[in-house]
């Protein structure tokens, strides 16, 4: 949180805090819409919801229940092609995974493990075994994630302590647009997503974390671990 001086009471806190992804406290408010405030992060290019302006937990959830995510559906399946696909072909035979964010109709690691490969779930709400953690991977997916995150240099920060040398981190979420496009962009306006990801961001990303960095289209992206 940036602070300022005031003549009468000494230090106080500004509204604006500094980005929950790079730490830099190179921030800018944006504009407020549906009772959120939204910050730009100029350094790493992050876009995200006011820290504690977020959904209760049990309001969160009760969105979640809503989605239909089944492996049987092959619009679903189709959808998570987008990672699956370019993911698969880098992969040994046989390799150990980890889905995060699997959500209440786990998909990508079925679709992973007919291919022969063994998954492990985790997910706050439907997965919350934290002793997935405990394991290293050969590759990590986060599909329709990573928007959701409060603290995305946490997450990720676990997420790559998890990860094998020569391991894949594999992220499905729209790439967010320019600042300018960005209060009407119609990704922003579900109330879940709070956190937002431009390929500035995902460059950061990579530059931070020592990766090779390759984005596939307008939603899909690999890390790579040296």
């Amino acid at each position: 949180m940036k602070d300022t001086f005031n003549n009468k009471s000494g230090y106080t806190q500004l509204s604006i805090p500094g980005c929950i992804l790079c730490k830099s406290e190179s921030t800018e408010s944006l504009f407020d819409a549906n009772n959120f405030s939204y910050i730009h992060c100029k350094n790493c290019d992050l876009k995200f919801v006011k820290p504690g302006q977020r959904l209760d937990p049990d309001v969160e959830k009760s969105r979640y229940d809503l989605h239909e995510n089944d492996p049987e559906d092959s619009r679903y399946r189709e959808f998570l092609n987008q990672l699956y696909s370019p993911l698969s072909d880098k992969l040994s035979p046989a390799s150990f995974g980890l889905d995060f964010g699997s959500g209440p109709g786990p998909t990508l690691s079925v679709m992973f493990e007919e291919d022969g490969h063994t998954v492990n779930l985790y997910d706050p709400f439907y997965a919350p075994d934290r002793s997935v953690f405990n394991h290293t991977y050969d590759f990590i997916t986060t599909t329709e994630t990573a928007e959701h995150l409060f603290n995305p240099r946490k997450e990720f920060d676990l997420l790559w302590s998890c990860l094998k040398s020569g391991g894949f981190l594999g992220i499905m979420t729209k790439l967010a647009p320019k600042v300018e496009q960005f209060k009407d962009w119609h990704y922003r306006k579900d109330d879940t997503h709070v956190t937002f990801y431009s390929e500035k961001t995902f460059q950061w990303m990579a530059d931070h974390y020592g990766a090779d960095l390759e984005i596939m289209g307008e939603r899909t992206v690999i890390l790579t671990k040296h």
